[in-house]
């Protein structure tokens, strides 16, 4: 009998297993040694690769990065957590000006594979920093690879794939799903870290989603689903590079789109995707592409944070009034 394994038991799974195969990947972060990281993503993993393979640093973002990046030129394959995405802002520099830009500089003598793991997105009432969502400004950076996954079984091939990559991978991990636990074999999928992945179907309506809100836009489609409105939903998987044909490839089946993202609207993920599928299914459209997001305001106190995310009443919303529009299809 297989047994349900959490995000945060498949993403220890992926480290060791990685670990275990190659004597060049390496983890490093505040705290990820001793305690196993704050959400116990690398609980175990120093007692069994010891403290040269799994060590703590000091509370410097930019100094993990820094030395991520110096591992990484020495033929490691670093893995470096930052314990909230809100707190690599100090390490933004290291991350946009050097990390990303190591194979551009050299002319692709020189790659770079390292992967930035941190956790990202509300769901359990952490305060400003705690819960944001900074995709945008990673996603917004050549030279990065951006991946996010949304359930325990594409957590571990998602990261196994990130440290394999020659490439630096920021790879986003929704805290919310930590704790979430999944039926299946780690390991068993076979689709490309940059593909995207087709996980409700349906005839009327496309959802496109990545992350923690790919959960709420099935509940979405559920209740969709009774009301005689058969939505499919898209899990992008990955954010940069964008998976263009599968997010064209469903809006051209449906003609209908709704994207989906927990970050701020203004410029966010949504707004790329967004602009193409107008470049790229605008003869099939039916009605225009719409958006549910977070507001654009800072992270609200946890009291809010229900009215701040994206729910699924208003996800039903934005799909149904995508059927109030009277454009026939081209």
């Amino acid at each position: 009998m297989v047994e349900p394994l959490t995000t945060a038991q498949a993403l220890n799974r992926a480290l060791r297993d990685e670990m275990r195969s190659s004597k060049r990947v390496v983890v490093l972060g505040e705290d990820v040694g001793r305690l196993g990281g704050i959400f116990r993503v690398t609980d175990g993993l120093q007692k069994r690769f010891g403290q040269r393979r799994v060590f703590d640093t000091p509370a410097s973002e930019a100094g993990i990065a820094g030395v991520a990046l110096g591992l990484a030129l020495a033929g490691f394959r670093p893995v470096a957590e930052m314990q909230f995405a809100a707190y690599s802002y100090p390490a933004f520099e290291q991350i946009t000006s050097h990390i990303a830009r190591y194979r551009l500089r050299t002319m692709s003598r020189v790659s770079l594979p390292l992967v930035i793991r941190m956790p990202v997105g509300g769901g359990l009432r952490g305060k400003e920093h705690h819960a944001e969502n900074p995709e945008t400004y990673f996603v917004h950076t050549p030279g990065l690879k951006v991946v996010t996954p949304s359930g325990p079984m594409e957590a571990y091939d998602l990261l196994t794939q990130a440290i394999r990559d020659p490439d630096p991978v920021v790879f986003l991990e929704p805290q919310v799903l930590y704790g979430k636990s999944e039926v299946g074999t780690p390991g068993a999928g076979d689709i490309p870290m940059h593909q995207a992945k087709l996980v409700h179907d349906g005839t009327d309506l496309t959802i496109v989603s990545y992350g923690a809100m790919v959960r709420t836009c099935l509940e979405a489609a559920e209740r969709l689903a009774t009301q005689g409105i058969l939505a499919q939903v898209l899990d992008l998987r990955s954010l940069a590079p964008l998976d263009t044909d599968s997010i064209r490839d469903c809006v051209r089946f449906t003609g209908r789109a709704v994207v989906v993202h927990e970050a701020p609207m203004t410029l966010g993920v949504s707004a790329e995707v967004s602009a193409r599928i107008m470049t790229e299914c605008f003869e099939q459209l039916r009605a225009p592409v719409l958006r549910v997001t977070a507001w654009d305001t800072p992270n609200p106190p946890p009291s809010l944070e229900d009215l701040w995310r994206p729910s699924v009443e208003r996800i039903v919303g934005a799909a149904r009034q995508t059927f109030s529009y009277a454009r026939p299809p081209g």
